[in-house]
């Protein structure tokens, strides 16, 4: 038993833990009633799907093994399941409806910050399963569990304020008014790389506002969607507000069906690939349902002549390599103005060589392992390509030699040209292409040269140029002198085919719920 399989072991073992609470245990108390007792325990590694506030196995009793990227070996099994799993998951979440719509927006929001206390207090053991199943650096993970119940006590807050209008008649016997109104069930479909915050982001907002959710994790990483599952019933969640359904590769895309087009459901949110997310749309048109999408990107990143370099440098590194750069809206085009190109790419990769790659539950490891084989194959076809087309090697290329499996050295690539697949398509790995430009006018007409619109970064220090790139830029989130921008106070969300909809923000429950317009007439003076 090697030293990483030990720790492997050791912190499943901790999230074996039993809990210490029933899932009833809080119903109907408010978030002060709560007793201490409900908070202590950790998660387990749960290896059942949540329905109706049960843990159950598919309906055809098959499973499917889940893998530790960093290792290869089995985490564990959940249940495959299917169309028919599916439907019964969105009957409850329907039932479930009927009653969590009529509560009042107190008491959820209640509900919803007893289940921010319980991540935080929970935080090492969710951490914990974020590094094991998606290979994610411990701190990285830490992270992404406190930005996780950001969400879920920003949308405990903003349930309180989804307002009305009362609008001027311009009849005297009548008065107008709007309401907002939960949608219904949603289906909430999350991806690997983010297997925690992008599934609370999504489900805290639609709980906010009333309506049931159905969540389908990717089939990578589905222990952080059920372990935010028995997080949300020991919060005093209702049974049947939040159910799980997990799956293989291959029967992912019948539950997908099946979610596109229940008459039953009335919202579809999906983080992954632009070409799933096209399908989905198709599929959501058979019931006009409304649909949010969160696509692929292509991020550029822009370093023009007057930035502070090392500010660049230290931004670009959190850009692009967060998570091994397995993010949506990591850097994927890095654009140095010519003058400044040698001065940013030495300070760059002089950076990229001091990565600690290697076990992620260590602490002073920062680079992980990719995802699985497919991602490896498919960022090493990119840094073949990028270099039979001219590009300049300057670190790495190749799986690390020390570690073998899913770990792919960090790689910064030079001299990269417009004609690399890379320009086009988003790598979803620690490759790094450095361009370089001349003006403005040409740097933006690269930049904006792609289908997608997720996200776009650029420093300098010219505020008028600041305001003329921001706005040029097609792009739905733009940082200027930044390179992380995701907070759960602002819009997350892209245009062109990078998606529509927005998440977090105020503008997040707008994805969860209708807007209902009301005439009172017979309204006449006394007599």
């Amino acid at each position: 038993e090697t030293g990483y399989q030990r720790r492997v072991r050791e912190s499943t073992n901790i999230m074996m833990l039993r809990r210490s609470a029933s899932p009833a245990a809080c119903s109907n108390k408010s978030f002060l009633n709560c007793g201490n007792r409900h908070f202590t325990s950790k998660p387990k590694l749960l290896e059942k799907a949540l329905l109706n506030g049960k843990w159950v196995d598919s309906i055809s009793r098959k499973t499917y093994e889940v893998f530790n990227p960093a290792t290869g070996q089995v985490l564990g099994t959940v249940p495959n399941m299917g169309k028919e799993d599916t439907k019964a998951a969105i009957q409850a979440a329907s039932d479930a409806f009927k009653t969590w719509k009529k509560k009042t927006a107190k008491e959820r929001s209640n509900n919803l910050k007893a289940l921010s206390q319980l991540l935080r207090e929970n935080k090492t053991s969710l951490a914990q399963i974020i590094t094991l199943e998606c290979g994610k650096p411990i701190k990285e993970a830490d992270a992404e569990i406190a930005a996780g119940a950001n969400y879920v006590e920003w949308f405990a807050e903003e349930g309180l304020r989804v307002y009305g209008d009362v609008i001027s008649s311009p009849f005297p016997t009548r008065r107008i008014l709007t309401v907002k109104q939960p949608i219904g069930v949603a289906a909430l479909i999350t991806p690997w790389n983010f297997p925690h915050q992008m599934i609370a982001r999504k489900v805290a907002a639609a709980l906010a506002v009333g309506c049931s959710v159905v969540v389908k994790p990717a089939e990578d990483t589905p222990f952080s969607a059920l372990a935010l599952g028995e997080l949300i019933e020991r919060a005093g969640v209702p049974h049947g507000v939040y159910n799980v359904v997990t799956s293989s590769r291959e029967n992912a895309p019948h539950i997908g069906e099946e979610m596109a087009t229940n008459e039953t459901v009335r919202a579809l949110s999906f983080t992954g690939s632009t070409p799933v997310g096209k399908h989905l749309m198709k599929l959501a048109s058979s019931t006009v349902k409304k649909v949010s999408l969160e696509l692929g990107g292509n991020a550029p990143f822009i370093v023009f002549e007057d930035a502070d370099i090392p500010s660049a440098v230290n931004g670009c590194i959190s850009s692009k390599f967060r998570n091994a750069g397995q993010t949506c809206v990591c850097t994927n085009r890095i654009y140095v103005h010519e003058k400044v190109y040698d001065q940013f790419a030495a300070q760059f990769v002089e950076k990229v060589k001091a990565f600690v790659q290697g076990d992620p539950l260590k602490e002073e490891v920062n680079l992980g392992p990719i995802i699985n084989s497919r991602a490896i194959q498919k960022v090493h076809s990119h840094v073949t390509d990028a270099v039979q087309k001219g590009g300049k090697l300057l670190v790495g290329g190749n799986i690390n030699p020390n570690l073998g499996g899913n770990f792919y050295s960090a790689t910064v690539i030079g001299d990269a040209k417009e004609e690399m697949v890379v320009s086009r398509e988003e790598t979803f790995g620690p490759m790094a292409l450095l361009y370089k430009f001349k003006t403005e006018e040409e740097v933006v007409r690269l930049a904006n040269n792609t289908q997608f619109g997720l996200a776009g970064y650029f420093y300098t220090r010219d505020l008028a140029r600041a305001w003329r790139v921001a706005e040029a830029l097609e792009y739905g989130m733009v940082g200027i002198n930044d390179g992380l921008i995701t907070t759960e106070v602002a819009p997350f969300g892209g245009i062109k085919e990078s998606g529509i909809g927005r998440e977090g923000s105020k503008y997040g429950v707008d994805e969860f719920t209708e807007i209902k317009y009301i005439s009172m007439g017979g309204i006449s003076e006394s007599s």
